[in-house]
């Protein structure tokens, strides 16, 4: 379930609020004024991957390599 940003029209107040997405949005203020509430657009969570990545270490093909041995008899 996410986290819905709300701000408060008479009070100027940002907070949040969690709740399903099925449910209805906010339409009054959490504070004692009982405002009108505005729900804020976020730009959500952002991922970065770093380092070498799971791509080479789990998924990428090893190069072959030359197995053959030289045995001198």
């Amino acid at each position: 379930m996410p986290t819905y940003d709300y701000k408060c029209n008479t009070c100027d107040k940002v907070f949040e609020h969690f709740q399903s997405m099925k449910d209805d949005p906010l339409t009054e203020c959490l504070c004692e004024k009982k405002g009108n509430v505005t729900r804020m657009i976020s730009n959500g969570g952002g991922i970065i991957f770093k380092g070498s990545g799971f791509y080479v270490t789990d998924y990428k093909k090893s190069t072959p390599t030359d197995k053959s041995t030289s045995s001198d008899k």
